[in-house]
């Protein structure tokens, strides 16, 4: 026993798939610019530097 013939032409692409997957969202662009931008800015000299006082630390062991 055969499938049916279809009556019209095959889709180019699959059926589940939205016409722009693969291609990043402009939402997810934005956050990976801003991301990149705070990776590439010069850091503030008052900030902390997260050592979380593992210096104070080591020098009190001495």
């Amino acid at each position: 026993m055969s499938a049916p013939t279809p009556a019209g032409p095959a889709p180019d692409r699959p059926g589940l798939q939205r016409p722009d997957s693969g291609r990043p969202s402009p939402a997810l662009l934005e956050r990976a610019a801003r991301g990149y931008a705070r990776f590439l800015a010069a850091p503030d000299p008052d900030a902390d530097k997260g050592d979380h006082g593992q210096a104070d630390d080591a020098a009190s062991l001495r």
